[in-house]
């Protein structure tokens, strides 16, 4: 893997990867932000013990533009500047032009509840220049880039004082909230450890302390004995929808030995890791004869301290679609975090497996 740092005109870090040597003549570009200044701030909740975001500033963030003006696309005309210059390159990754977290913030308003800075780096990872692409219809080994890149940057801004767990994300389809349609991922590093990873953790450590073992050890042993909800399996990664799923179509994707970083990957788990993400987004796009929109999340182990229970696992949740319609999480869901599912994994499960599509490993 190839790297080149370069700085925008605006200072904001751009990062450059590629499978084969990056020129020294690109020339970094940035468009023009003329909104407020970001100065997010966080708000604790009494009741849910949890930390909520404000960053107003984000509502002048672009929303849907025409795709020849899009702030991912790649820099051709010098009176419209976007985030991408010209260039031979495959992967960028930049801090967020409309950050909810950042590290310059030093003051939150005062009021009744407890405030402060809503510390933390927002950054962007593009997949590809070509904006009518997507994850899924890349080339396997350009993910498998994409997935080293991402653990790069894990490493790399887990050693900021600051930062406490590192959370890569993609949102895929305006269904999920995305605002621009070119192909790209985020990497949201936190000063605490989100609410959900947080439950994650505390499960992954009672089970350990109860067993001497790790629990997504336990649910693998548990999937691949009943066998009827594995989508896909190799040597070292297995694909299923659990027999718990919250969501249809809910399916998580995890090395089968226990680790706590995607950076930990041998190059044959990587390797296969990049082959099953592709077939299964594959999937999904062929299921639906349509672009399939979803949450993907990386969980990971806290960046700070010693998490010998955790085990790195991807978690990608569509939402549930019954014909012409799609439903939005509310209610039961939102109101009490009790998720209704009106289907069983082992048909969702079954769906997906019965679509052959044929992956290239080049």
């Amino acid at each position: 893997m190839y790297k080149k740092h370069l700085k925008k005109p605006d200072g904001r870090a751009l990062y450059l990867y590629s499978n084969t040597p990056i020129a020294d003549d690109i020339v970094p570009t940035n468009p023009v932000n003329n909104g407020p200044r970001a100065t997010p701030h966080q708000r604790w909740h009494p009741l849910r013990k949890e930390w909520v975001i404000y960053a107003s500033h984000r509502q002048d963030r672009t929303f849907l533009p025409p795709k020849n003006y899009s702030p991912l696309a790649v820099s051709i005309n010098k009176d419209f500047p976007t985030e991408m210059p010209v260039g031979d390159y495959e992967v960028a990754v930049f801090e967020n032009l409309f950050p909810s977290l950042n590290l310059t913030t030093e003051e939150a308003p005062k009021l009744s509840v407890k405030t402060q800075p809503s510390k933390g780096v927002c950054e962007v990872v593009v997949f590809t220049q070509d904006p009518e692409s997507s994850l899924g219809s890349l080339p396997r080994k350009r993910i498998e880039l994409i997935l080293e890149v991402i653990a790069e940057r894990t490493l790399e801004l887990g050693k900021n004082p600051e930062v406490q767990y590192v959370l890569p994300f993609e949102n895929r389809g305006t269904e999920m909230g995305v605002t621009l349609h070119h192909p790209h991922g985020q990497i949201y590093s936190y000063s605490f450890i989100p609410p959900v990873q947080a439950e994650f953790l505390k499960s992954m450590e009672e089970h350990w302390n109860e067993t001497g073992g790790g629990l997504i050890e336990e649910i693998i042993k548990n999937e691949k004995e009943d066998g009827r909800r594995i989508i896909i399996e190799t040597d070292s990664i297995i694909c299923f929808i659990p027999a718990f799923a919250r969501y249809p179509y809910e399916t998580w994707i995890t090395p089968k030995r226990r680790i706590q970083f995607m950076h930990e990957l041998t190059k044959i788990e990587l390797y296969e890791l990049s082959s099953v993400l592709k077939e299964l987004l594959t999937k999904f796009d062929n299921l639906w004869q349509k672009p399939f929109p979803y949450l993907m999340t990386i969980n990971q182990a806290p960046v700070k301290g010693n998490y010998p229970y955790a085990h790195f696992f991807f978690q990608i949740t569509p939402p549930y679609r019954t014909k012409d319609r799609l439903k939005y999480l509310a209610g039961t869901e939102l109101g009490a975090g009790i998720f209704v599912n009106d289907s069983l994994p082992e048909e969702k499960a079954r769906e997906l497996k019965d679509i052959v599509v044929e992956v290239h490993n080049e």
